[in-house]
């Protein structure tokens, strides 16, 4: 199997948009905690790819996975959003205060599930590191903390450590940073 992996493009959005939907109507109905999730319509996909960072993996000209990052001024309109910025400067962690400067919000991340498992995860982070280090020196995001499956592959795989620990309308989730240089 030779998947490619590169940054996002307009043809692409299509694609996104239905892999989102599909990605969000998974996760919804695999939580035993009724998550509230909002899948990225065609209009912030579109924002995403031209303005900030979109990478996929892509195995025959079919996309089979995608990683977004954007700039804080994106996602800060959305309320678990401010309040990890609010918790960015209490980090606790080894480098330096973080900031909406020095960091951007790094996921969603999704793989379709006939690939998990064969190392596109760690491609596709590799490829949005890539993509954020001139940048930003640090991607931040938050993991839920019943998503043992992700917590697992960001901390093993994706270099990621956690630096708080927060909840949101009853939710508890990590905060975690990674450097977007090796």
């Amino acid at each position: 199997m030779t998947v490619n992996i590169r940054p996002a493009t307009t043809q692409d959005i299509d694609s996104l948009v239905l892999l989102e939907k599909t990605f969000l109507n998974d996760e919804l109905a695999s939580s035993a905690m009724g998550l509230e999730g909002q899948a990225f319509g065609r209009s912030e996909l579109t924002e995403l790819v031209t303005r900030h960072w979109v990478v996929v993996a892509e195995d025959k000209g079919r996309i089979i996975g995608y990683v977004i990052a954007g700039r804080w001024a994106f996602f800060e309109t959305w309320p678990v959003y401010r309040t990890l910025l609010n918790r960015l400067a209490k980090a606790e962690w080894d480098g330096p205060k973080l900031t909406k400067q020095n960091t951007c919000q790094y996921g969603p991340i999704w793989i379709d599930e006939h690939y998990r498992g064969q190392g596109i995860f760690e491609a596709l982070v590799k490829g949005i590191y890539q993509q954020l280090a001139p940048h930003f020196a640090y991607a931040v995001t938050f993991i839920a903390e019943e998503n043992e499956r992700s917590f697992a592959a960001h901390t093993q795989k994706a270099t990621m450590q956690v630096v708080d620990f927060f909840t949101v309308s009853a939710r508890d989730y990590y905060l975690m940073v990674a450097r977007t240089q090796a």
